[in-house]
Formats: C-alpha cells, sequence, structure tokens
C-alpha cells in the first residue's frame, strides 16, 4: 500500500488511464527495478543506458559516410564517402547506422541477436529511427535481411525483421517482412575478406515470387543489425533492383568501423 500511496503523488490529475499505466509501471519497477541494456547494473529508467555502458557506446552522430554510415573527420556535406566506398562502392544508394560495434554496442547486438532479447527492440529500434531518418523518409517499403528458415529455427526470431515491424510502427513506413527470401544457408563468414563474403552469398536471396509486383518502382529501406563488408547486403540491393526497385537504401543498428572487426 506504501508504494501505491506514494504512486498516486502528483498524478491524481492525469485521466484514469494514464493514472494506472503509471501505477502499474511504478509498481513494475519497484518489484523488477530496470536493467542496463548493455550489463546487469540497475537504471533509473527502463530500456536505458547505466552511465558506464553509456559512455562505452558510441553513437554514430555528426559527419559520416553517405553510404555506409561510418563516422568521417570533418564538417558534414551531401557527398561525403568513406575511402571503402570510393574504392569498392555498395550495390545499394544511401545508408546509416545508429552505432558502432564495439564496446557496449557489441554487447547489445550480441545479446539481442543471440540471446532472445525481444525486449530490446524499441529501444534500439528508437536509435535506429533517429539514425536513419532521411532513408525512413524517402522509403516506400521497409524490408529486412531475412534469416535461412534453418537459422530461423534455431534463433526463434528474426532480428532484422522485429527492428523492421518496429521502425515501420514508428515511421508509418509499411514493412514486408517476407518479401525477400534467403534460397540457400551460407556459411559463417568471420575470417572471410571482402570477395570470400560476397561469394559466400551469391545468389543465397530471392524476392518471393507472391510479392514481386510490390518492389517495382519503389524506393526500398533494407534492414540488417550489423554491417562489416556490406557483401549481404550489397546482394540483397542487387536483388531488389533486379526485381525492378527504384532505389534502395539501407539502415542497421550497428556498423564495424574498424579492420580489425569482433566476430559477430
Amino acid at each position: 500500500m506504501h508504494v501505491i500511496s506514494s504512486l498516486k503523488t502528483g498524478i491524481g490529475r492525469l485521466p484514469l488511464g494514464a493514472s494506472l499505466a503509471a501505477i502499474r509501471t511504478g509498481i513494475v519497477d519497484t518489484i523488477y527495478p530496470p536493467r542496463c541494456l548493455a550489463c546487469p547494473e540497475y537504471t533509473d529508467t527502463a530500456h536505458g543506458l547505466c552511465p558506464a555502458c553509456w559512455r562505452d557506446t558510441v553513437f554514430v552522430s555528426g559527419t559520416a559516410c553517405v553510404k555506409c554510415g561510418v563516422p568521417l573527420m570533418g564538417e558534414a556535406t551531401a557527398e561525403d564517402l568513406c575511402e571503402r566506398c570510393q574504392r569498392h562502392p555498395p550495390a545499394w544508394d544511401f545508408g546509416a547506422a545508429a552505432l558502432i560495434y564495439q564496446g557496449a554496442g557489441r554487447r547489445m547486438v550480441l545479446q539481442f541477436k543471440h540471446g532472445d532479447r525481444l525486449d530490446m527492440v524499441r529501444p534500439l529500434a528508437a536509435w535506429m529511427a533517429s539514425a536513419g531518418a532521411l532513408q525512413i523518409a524517402a522509403a516506400d517499403l521497409v524490408v529486412p535481411v531475412p534469416l535461412h528458415w534453418r537459422r530461423l529455427l534455431r534463433r526463434r526470431y528474426n532480428q532484422s525483421a522485429e527492428l523492421a515491424r518496429r521502425l515501420s510502427q514508428l515511421s508509418g513506413k509499411p514493412a514486408a517482412v517476407d518479401l525477400l527470401e534467403r534460397r540457400r544457408l551460407t556459411i559463417p563468414q568471420e575470417g572471410m575478406d571482402r570477395a570470400a563474403r560476397a561469394a559466400n552469398q551469391a545468389g543465397a536471396f530471392a524476392v518471393a515470387a507472391r510479392r514481386a509486383a510490390e518492389v517495382k518502382g519503389r524506393n526500398i529501406l533494407l534492414i540488417d543489425d550489423v554491417l562489416t563488408s556490406g557483401a549481404t547486403l550489397s546482394t540483397c540491393a542487387e536483388t531488389l533492383r533486379g526485381a525492378g526497385a527504384t532505389r534502395v537504401d539501407i539502415l542497421v543498428l550497428a556498423r564495424v568501423a574498424f579492420a580489425d572487426s569482433l566476430p559477430i
């Protein structure tokens, strides 16, 4: 009763539904205090980061490559390209990333990807929506990179599809989570160079026949959790262009920004 009484302070003038929601939230937070997204530490609010993990998370802000989202030095322009995208232009048009895949950012990606942490979808997608506002505004359709059915059975969900669904809810742009199909089970790409990754992904994707008409003349926003070399996203972009897409942009949760990339 003490918890409920204290929660009622200051919310007496709220609508009944809002008051009850605030009380429920307060009770849950009292019994199960919110924890950091990246570590076991407690936080003041749900779906947040503790001070240490906040400092250890590198958000992509300021000047970044307009193709792959990697941070760049200097003032931003509309034509900023990193050296890698200049030397090896990806198959998509424009792209953005919310985080750098290191430190707490890497821990969050791995927990979300392999740790059955669907509770992380809302905050992670919110960061992506902020980072990719321009790409989202230009999109007609939000499409995730698909998992092969064998990996989907093992993981129980496609993390990219969950992010795409939430981004669709936030933006009002329709999502087509089954538009792309992964026809071939590719091998893990850890340790592969750019050429080997591209060969591994060749022919792995196709547009679902029942949804092919939705691609023609449309601007597609591809969603994935991590961008490393770009081989997977490039193959997906080429597949969508082959089906008639006018423009293909990408938006990822995290971008590997350094040569000594870590296993994902």
